[in-house]
């Protein structure tokens, strides 16, 4: 089974094959028709088709689904599955504060499932930061005065002080995602 995740970002991918390569995961791959010692996970570097600061449920969510449907398109024919994942920021109704929030999206090229990661309240300072324009990767940088904050911990390992890892994080979404393809609920 051939699996290609819509990103160069490392972290991504590791995210889908941690699903993928967990106890769960293999009898996962199996539901799914494949063969648990024979999955690839390949990242394929595609255009989300949103901004690169994805504003509000709708956008982070359009920006995993375009990924998870570009993957098909990079490669026709080669992937049994597609993963889109996108981190955002957004708002909740009922609630005050800007949220690092986390989609992915999987496709069989006919079908797709959407999953949500733990969202994050974002402090008060960097909140401004990114209603002003910013982008949450460089701004997690420039506070922490580092570089590639996005494919490490990422802003979740920031925020939680390690206590929630990026992939680890994504990998809920994924897994959210892959639900229609597991479950007979659906």
């Amino acid at each position: 089974m051939r699996v290609g995740v819509g990103s160069g970002n490392p972290v991504k991918r590791r995210a889908v094959e941690q699903v993928l390569e967990s106890s769960r995961g293999a009898d996962l791959v199996d539901e799914l028709g494949g063969d648990p010692t024979a999955v690839a996970v390949e990242s394929v570097p595609v255009p989300s088709g949103v901004g690169e600061q994805p504003t509000g449920h709708a956008e982070t969510i359009a920006g995993a689904e375009n990924r998870a449907a570009a993957v098909f398109d990079a490669e026709p024919g080669a992937y049994d599955l597609g993963v889109g994942i996108e981190g955002g920021v957004a708002r909740f109704d009922g609630g005050d504060g800007l949220f690092l929030v986390m989609w992915a999206a999987v496709s069989d090229g006919s079908e797709t499932g959407r999953g949500a990661g733990p969202s994050l309240e974002l402090p008060t300072d960097i909140a401004a930061r990114i209603a002003s324009g910013e982008e949450l990767g460089p701004v997690m940088d420039d506070v922490l005065d580092t570089s590639g904050v996005a494919r490490r911990g990422g802003a979740a390992g920031a925020l939680t002080n390690g206590r929630v890892d990026r992939a680890d994080a994504l990998a809920t979404a994924v897994a959210g995602a892959l639900g229609p393809f597991v479950s007979d609920l659906y």
